[in-house]
């Protein structure tokens, strides 16, 4: 999750890849939510079928927990991920 910090993200396919089930990724980004270590932004769509379909975004409320887990402290000007890490702030901002 902290690598795909501010693109959309299937449930499904992180409990996929951490082998659980898709109740039990829900019920554990629901924890995170509830702890208030992520922000969950939902999709915005006229089409409400599809507003319900589409992918949620998540953030984090605190960028030094998602730095710290990718070990990643680099200055500024030697990011790769500078445009996520802007829209992660404005989210929590």
């Amino acid at each position: 999750m902290a690598l795909q910090l501010g693109s959309e993200m299937s449930i499904h396919e992180l409990a996929v890849q951490l082998g659980f089930s898709r109740s039990t990724g829900e019920r554990f980004l629901d924890l995170l939510e509830k702890m208030f270590v992520l922000i969950c932004v939902g999709s915005f769509s006229r089409n409400l079928r599809k507003e319900l379909t589409k992918k949620s975004k998540y953030y984090f409320y605190d960028l030094s927990i998602r730095n710290a887990i990718l070990n990643a402290f680099n200055p500024i000007e030697n990011r790769q991920d500078l445009d996520a890490i802007w829209e992660n702030f404005c989210v929590i901002e």
